[in-house]
Order: C-alpha cells, then sequence, then structure tokens
C-alpha cells in the first residue's frame, strides 16, 4: 500500500467537498515535499484547510503513520539540479568542430548576401 492509495481510499470513504479540497491540498503537498506526510502536515498548518478538513487530514496522518509511510525520504531532487559531468578531450573536440562549422556557415552566408547586394547595385546604376 502506498501513500496514495491511503488517500484513494479516504476519498472514497469522505465524498465531500471539504475533505475532496483537504486531499487535493495534500497531494499538490507531497508534490513539493517529495512525499513526505510529515512535512506536508507541517505546510499545510500554516495554510487554511476547509472545515472538517482537520479530520481527514489526522485520519490520513494516522492511517500513514500505521503503515510506515509518513516519513519517506527519497533523498535529493534528481531534477533540481544534474550532477555535472567532467568533459572529456574527444567531446571538447566535436564542441570546436561544431562552433568553427558554425562560424563558417554564418560567414558564407553573409558573403553570399553581401555579393548578391554588390552584383544587384553594381548593374543597376
Amino acid at each position: 500500500m502506498t501513500l496514495y492509495d491511503i488517500i484513494a481510499d479516504l476519498r472514497r470513504e469522505h465524498p465531500t467537498p471539504a475533505a475532496t479540497e483537504t486531499l487535493d491540498l495534500v497531494v499538490t503537498e507531497l508534490g513539493r515535499t517529495r512525499d513526505n506526510l510529515k512535512s506536508t502536515a507541517a505546510a499545510l498548518d500554516s495554510k487554511p484547510v476547509p472545515p472538517g478538513g482537520k479530520q481527514v487530514l489526522a485520519e490520513l496522518m494516522e492511517r500513514a503513520r500505521a503503515a510506515g509511510l509518513d516519513d519517506l525520504d527519497f533523498g535529493p531532487d534528481p531534477y533540481d539540479k544534474p550532477p555535472v559531468e567532467p568533459l572529456d578531450v574527444g567531446t571538447a573536440g566535436i564542441g570546436a568542430l561544431l562552433v568553427i562549422s558554425s562560424i563558417a556557415g554564418v560567414a558564407l552566408a553573409v558573403l553570399a548576401v553581401v555579393m548578391g547586394l554588390r552584383a544587384i547595385f553594381s548593374t543597376g546604376g
């Protein structure tokens, strides 16, 4: 059983708008705390919870504690800042060749435009 299974069970057991809104707040906050219910509950203490939502939140905490899911720790967010990889010689060489070929392509395009404009204005005057 996961934390989200418990939330789904509570949604079925408490089909009231207040319970639904409270559980929506919990799921939103779980996304920010990387599924740590203790941190989520602490963050929700400072936010207004709909009337009747405190009982649903307390029941969620009780069930999660009984299942051992109230204080999950998945470590730091891997998508926050990816680790910097060292640049090897082969990759640096490929990058240098790409830079040189890009500059050469732009230079050739500018040269073609200048020569075209020169041909247009030299025959017209």
